[in-house]
């Protein structure tokens, strides 16, 4: 309960100190700031603080534990590389989460994750120290033990996951632009397999696009990445384009 509770309320400032950012005025970045305020207007949220992370990858996160409470941040690096289209999108990303409160999910993920491992916990009890013989068998303890840590894993992956589908289609609907995202996707992804960025891997789930691409593995750490694969959710934008008929 103490974990989640810092979760939900002591998350921004956790996020901001590991991904080295920091809060900036309007007068400080009036140009991301303007595009914020237009941008939340137009998803009919709350003015969001603006926070710019000093990396020179380009990405963006979201944080905070209501629209009321929502950090929008962004790094140096994307706003030197994106035109104002395409950081239109990756913002309308953003606010797309705060808008669907998938921070409030996160924790609930995180709860039904605490639980199943709670479980695995005691179960290792149980097959250490055993039990009366009417108890579970050892050998159906030890499937358990081994099996609840990866469906833990994998509850967590596939919420992130279907996250962010969904926050690119309300980003779409948001700036009326999806080839824009899509091509902003498609130049996160590609700086993030070139420029690495020092970030805690427990933070690396929040931002747009996997930041720490550059130091990822083969075929296991794909099926273990919280972030869908970049080509399948610019197909999903593209999808959404209607095509004039021949």
């Amino acid at each position: 309960v103490g974990m989640n509770a810092f979760a939900l309320f002591g998350s921004s400032r956790f996020v901001l100190r590991a991904y080295r950012a920091r809060v900036v005025t309007e007068r400080e970045a009036p140009g991301l700031y303007r595009t914020v305020d237009r941008l939340r207007q137009r998803a009919g949220l709350p003015m969001p603080t603006v926070a710019l992370a000093p990396h020179a990858q380009p990405n963006a996160f979201a944080t905070g534990r209501n629209p009321t409470h929502a950090v929008i941040c962004v790094t140096e690096g994307l706003l030197r590389v994106m035109n104002q289209e395409e950081l239109e999108g990756v913002i309308a990303h953003e606010l797309a989460h705060v808008r669907n409160r998938d921070m409030l999910i996160q924790t609930v993920a995180a709860t039904m994750a605490g639980v199943i491992s709670h479980l695995a916990t005691l179960a290792q009890f149980t097959l250490l120290f055993g039990g009366d013989e009417e108890g579970p068998s050892p050998i159906g303890t030890l499937v358990f033990l081994l099996v609840a840590p990866l469906a833990a894993i994998l509850l967590q992956l596939g919420i992130s996951r279907q996250r962010e589908f969904k926050a690119d289609a309300v980003a779409a609907e948001i700036t009326g632009r999806p080839l824009a995202l899509a091509g902003a996707l498609r130049r996160l992804d590609a700086a993030a397999h070139e420029i690495p960025m020092a970030v805690s891997p427990g933070v690396a789930p929040l931002a747009q696009v996997n930041p720490l691409a550059a130091h990822r593995g083969g075929g296991l750490a794909r099926l273990f990445s919280t972030h869908p694969p970049i080509a399948e959710r610019v197909g999903r934008l593209e999808a959404m384009v209607v095509r004039p008929a021949a």
